[in-house]
């Protein structure tokens, strides 16, 4: 019989992810909550086990190596799916109860959450909800490595692997001053949208590209001459006559144009929307859960009424 060869520990693999991610020994200890010395010995006893090198370390500097970089990827897998395990193991018999992690984009935090989450405490008392804020990419990255039970997103985005569920469309509307002459049409053409005049959020927000596609191919390439880092600052360059915008319908309701002098109009034909919708991995052991939050998310936006942007502005027919 062949002798059962050493196997890595969930410890050593979980430190090998976090130094591969800080890339400092000091960083990834205090991440850690373990001593720099405790760290460096939990990755030579990896290295040891595996017979490989997976970092170059000297004075100044720690980086991966190639194989280190192979190997931090099937770790990465090897945690989530050890996480799912200890979800299944851990999951009460009553929904939507214990620790619950979900992960939510910038653009839609701060909008859909305060309408749901009253209600679901409400409804399911037991639940734990931790939320985590963060652009798409890393909030989807966390995801996959079994940092997060669900997320939730707006489409379109690359999601592979992972189960989604459509939750409902978020329209866009063009947002510009009360005083601006696009604004005197009660409804205004996607292909009216002075693209010279554009301001967007910056790189690495997803509604960013998802308001450049709305322009269609005479965007492509296009970089727009003023940016913002948030859509509070968007708001506010856009108030004090920078230029124009387009927010989606969900921010609209939440009131973010009061006490601007901004009004909202919707798009007359083909309109342009993004998805919003909550993810998770195919593997995990809340599927139960994913659903019912899903429900729930669904049933509540649907009784939110359309925004009232100003009282110059006019609301297309549902």
């Amino acid at each position: 019989m062949a002798a059962i060869s050493a196997l890595p520990s969930l410890r050593q693999l979980r430190y090998l992810v976090v130094l591969s991610e800080k890339l400092s020994f000091r960083q990834a200890a205090e991440s850690l909550f373990v001593t720099q010395s405790t760290l460096s010995a939990g990755i030579k006893e990896l290295e040891t086990t595996l017979e490989v090198q997976l970092f170059e370390r000297d004075s100044r500097s720690v980086r991966l190596t190639p194989i280190g970089e192979e190997v931090t990827l099937r770790a990465r897998e090897l945690l989530a799916r050890a996480q799912d395990l200890v979800e299944l193991a851990r999951r009460s018999t009553a929904p939507l109860s214990g620790p619950f992690t979900l992960g939510v984009i910038p653009t839609i935090a701060p909008f859909l959450l305060p309408v749901v989450l009253p209600a679901l405490r409400k409804k399911y008392p037991e639940l734990q909800l931790y939320l985590r804020e963060d652009q798409t990419e890393r909030v989807v990255e966390r995801l996959r490595a079994g940092g997060l039970d669900a997320a939730l997103i707006a489409l379109p985005w690359e999601t592979g692997e992972l189960t989604v569920r459509e939750l409902f469309r978020d329209e866009f509307w063009l947002v510009a001053r009360e005083d601006d002459p696009v604004t005197l049409e009660n409804e205004v053409p996607v292909r009216g949208i002075d693209l010279g005049r554009l301001v967007l959020l910056e790189e690495g927000h997803c509604l960013r590209d998802h308001a450049i596609a709305v322009c269609g191919k005479r965007a492509l390439g296009m970089h727009p001459a003023i940016e913002a880092t948030s859509l509070h600052t968007l708001i506010q360059m856009v108030d004090g006559g920078l230029g124009i915008t387009l927010l989606p319908e969900m921010t609209l309701k939440s009131g973010i144009l009061r006490g601007t002098r901004l009004v909202a109009r919707p798009f007359s034909t083909n309109v342009p929307s993004r998805t919003i919708a909550l993810v998770t991995r195919p593997t995990s052991a809340r599927e139960e859960d994913f659903e019912l939050l899903a429900r729930f998310i669904e049933d509540s936006m649907r009784g939110v009424s359309r925004p009232r942007t100003a009282s110059r502005a006019s609301t297309r027919k549902p």
